[in-house]
């Protein structure tokens, strides 16, 4: 039996999908706090500068956010070519960022995980 093929989660892979799933959970949950506080006080009237409507917008997109990055764990689990594609564009988005403000570190991180994907693409279908 090869290693090479569609079927066998490398491990990286599984790593990087538990530790969205995880980040993932935490926005989910962190938008769906904002979006139930800021129709309270929207519904209720109240002033706070940070939440009412705009907050319940806020929580919205928060939340469809970490529902998109679940989904994104979810798919890198199961080897999904369009999850693997959609990681590596928000890795090059935060390479430029990393590169734009001089953060090395974090820029050799996000190179070796771009490199690191690419390399297991062909478990991906």
């Amino acid at each position: 039996m090869s290693s090479s093929g569609i079927g066998r989660l490398p491990l990286g892979v599984a790593i990087l999908a538990i530790l969205i799933g995880i980040f993932g959970f935490f926005v989910f949950v962190v938008g769906l706090l904002l979006l139930l506080f800021g129709t309270a006080i929207a519904l209720g009237g109240g002033t706070v500068g940070a939440f009412g409507v705009g907050g319940a917008i806020g929580g919205l997109l928060v939340l469809i956010m970490g529902l998109v990055i679940l989904a994104v764990a979810v798919g890198l689990w199961n080897q999904e070519m369009w999850a693997l594609v959609l990681a590596i564009i928000v890795l090059l988005f935060y390479g430029v960022g990393e590169y734009l403000s001089s953060a090395w570190v974090s820029l050799l991180i996000i190179v070796i995980l771009l490199v690191y994907l690419f390399a297991v693409s062909k478990h991906f279908n």
